[in-house]
């Protein structure tokens, strides 16, 4: 017996509304924390009991919010690096690569070291972050280049650039800059490490255990200077044209070529600055797996903000969190299934925003109908 009703899926022909791309997000972290809770209960767990402690150990307390937030920053930058080049259809899957060599860069200035002994931190942190966001630009300019010279496929540079990035920090990491041979540098001077807010505790005890850092500064400054230069600017436009309709970008003259290449270089150094921002304000040091995966998780960040600067920040907040909760809640790998559960909502969620779905009722149902009638 057929159905008397069928799914049609239609291109859409007009504008999206304007409030479905945020719908479709929202709707895609419901989902996916509701079917991780399925799961849950399926194995033998309560899920409200787990997602319970989930919020504790995330927002919980001064100190949870502290580290969820610590997580979250490098996310923020990263997240923005994905949205410069997405937006522009350029798909930079290097962010994990340009992030460490962002880290190496602002390594080089302790390490060689390229200010003397004793120069002030406010003379450092700066010159770091700028060395932070050299590094992840080089490291974007090249397959920007060649994207724009050769049409070379992005995600095939970025991807591959991601491996050597990480073995190049690796040799000077187990070589050269070893720390009595374990896998890490020596630890950076004081003045080359951020400010934290426990930095403050003997003045203020409430912030004492609070290792929120400056870092967070420079991703919430970077989500204002993207959002400007995206939507405010010209050169933001000339971006949303080239993504939209490169021919029609190329008639208005605008040179494709180099917007390319300047967009993943900025592109790689939001992701470089992200780095120098792990190196400086949680690790304090060179070390290797400086990254748990902000590189790869960035660019679920930025999709899921629909490439929106604002929505990154709130975004990452959520997977800070995500990985603050990989640590406390058990079993141990809930927090990576919900991340690959918002992977395939927010892929899926994705088909809604170019097509329409619609219930039809089929052609024998109808004749029967009209028999009926």
């Amino acid at each position: 017996m057929a159905f008397p009703i069928s799914i049609a899926i239609e291109k859409r022909t007009a504008d999206v509304p304007r409030w479905m791309p945020a719908a479709t997000s929202i709707g895609s972290v419901v989902a996916a924390f509701i079917v991780s809770g399925i799961v849950l209960w399926l194995i033998g767990s309560d899920p409200v009991r787990v997602y319970g402690f989930f919020v504790r150990a995330t927002f919980g307390s001064w100190a949870a919010i502290s580290d969820t937030m610590v997580k979250a920053t490098p996310l923020i930058l990263v997240g923005l690096a994905c949205t410069v080049a997405f937006k522009m259809k350029l798909w930079n899957i290097g962010a994990e690569g340009q992030f460490y060599m962002g880290a190496f860069f602002a390594s080089l200035v302790v390490l060689v070291p390229l200010v003397p002994a004793g120069t002030p931190a406010i003379v450092v942190i700066p010159f770091m972050a700028a060395m932070g966001m050299l590094g992840g630009a080089i490291w974007g300019f090249f397959p920007g280049f060649l994207k724009a010279r050769f049409q070379v496929n992005e995600i095939i540079t970025t991807l591959m650039l991601n491996y050597v990035a990480i073995l190049w920090n690796n040799f000077w990491i187990f070589d050269r800059w070893s720390d009595a041979g374990f896998q890490m540098t020596p630890t950076f001077e004081r003045n080359a490490w951020l400010p934290r807010l426990s930095d403050l505790a003997r003045e203020y005890p409430i912030f004492s255990g609070i290792t929120l850092h400056l870092g967070v500064v420079f991703g919430l400054l970077a989500a204002v200077v993207v959002w400007w230069v995206l939507e405010r600017s010209r050169w933001g436009y000339e971006i949303r044209l080239i993504g939209d309709n490169p021919h029609a970008a190329r008639y208005a003259g605008i040179n494709i070529a180099r917007n390319i290449i300047l967009v993943m270089m900025f592109s790689g150094a939001l992701a470089g600055l992200a780095g120098m921002s792990e190196v400086s304000g949680v690790v304090h040091r060179l070390q290797e797996r400086i990254s748990p995966g902000y590189g790869f998780t960035g660019i679920i960040v930025a999709w899921l903000a629909k490439l929106n600067p604002f929505g990154v920040v709130l975004v990452s907040i959520l997977f800070g969190a995500l990985i603050v909760a990989g640590r406390e809640v058990q079993p141990s790998g809930i927090a990576q299934m919900i991340q690959g559960f918002v992977l395939f909502a927010v892929i899926s969620s994705d088909v809604l925003l170019r097509y329409k779905v619609r219930l039809v009722r089929t052609r024998a149902d109808q004749n029967a109908a009209g028999e009926a009638a």
